[in-house]
């Protein structure tokens, strides 16, 4: 089983590169499962349902979400309708919506959880214990693949010997950068620190470049609207062993289109 892990997609020119490439990649065969971060899928901020079901029809069998979960208030009340869009398994008892899923496959099922970090970001109940939770609701003997939507690097590296052994790979979103420590933990789990950004490459991670430096450079506040030009997909390949279940590789993945 081959599986594409693709990093945070932002905005319409996300969706649009997303869907060019997943196409692609799935005529070919060349994975045959497709998990990603869709919490900035909808104008740079939050999901909402119609632009999932154009996701999920690009070929995303699963969407993951982060702190940016609520960034679109229709899905509070929507997300219940599909079972495909998870948001972190942290957040507190009574939220809409479900943190983990096992979907069926054409090489077998696989099971996914979304979590949030707590390290310089908002208040948030413990993704150590979480995951914990949610392991123990999954089916047993089917593979496990855990997106940690986090800042820190410490705290997705710590989550990664967390899970070792337990779960095939844990892999971070939210930094929209791209980390080159793809690898095999010593018990068997795939790491990738920050799988990327899917979207306009010439911008401050997806944003337009003018309004971010003037918020850096006079403290100003200024609307940071979603970049244009030329796109790129970021993410990793993520091989499983059809009869132990377990990850074989994982390497990482850019595509870009080129500057016309």
């Amino acid at each position: 089983m081959k599986i594409l892990l693709v990093g945070d997609i932002v905005g319409n020119p996300g969706r649009r590169f997303f869907s060019e490439v997943v196409k692609k990649l799935r005529a070919e065969n060349v994975v045959q499962v497709v998990v990603a971060n869709a919490e900035n899928a909808t104008a740079g901020n939050g999901l909402t349902l119609p632009v999932a079901q154009t996701l999920f029809t690009a070929g995303a069998d699963v969407l993951t979400l982060g702190d940016h979960a609520w960034g679109q208030k229709d899905l509070e009340t929507t997300i219940g309708g599909e079972k495909r869009i998870l948001r972190p398994a942290n957040y507190p008892p009574g939220v809409p919506g479900q943190s983990s899923v096992t979907v069926q496959t054409t090489m077998g099922p696989l099971s996914v959880v979304n979590l949030v970090g707590r390290v310089f970001m908002n208040p948030i109940e413990c993704p150590f214990r979480a995951i914990d939770a949610e392991i123990k609701k999954l089916p047993a003997n089917v593979p496990i693949i855990v997106d940690f939507h986090a800042e820190a690097t410490s705290e997705k590296i710590a989550m990664g010997h967390y899970l070792d052994g337990r779960v095939a790979a844990v892999f971070g979103t939210h930094t929209h950068v791209q980390t080159s420590d793809t690898c095999i933990l010593p018990k068997g789990t795939a790491y990738m620190t920050d799988l990327g950004m899917t979207g306009p490459y010439d911008s401050v991670i997806g944003r337009q470049i003018a309004p971010v430096l003037k918020r850096f450079t006079t403290g100003v506040p200024a609307k940071f609207e979603v970049a244009t030009g030329p796109c790129g997909l970021e993410g990793a390949i993520l091989e499983l062993c059809n009869t132990t279940r377990k990850a074989l590789s994982i390497s990482p993945l850019r595509i870009r289109e080129p500057r016309s």
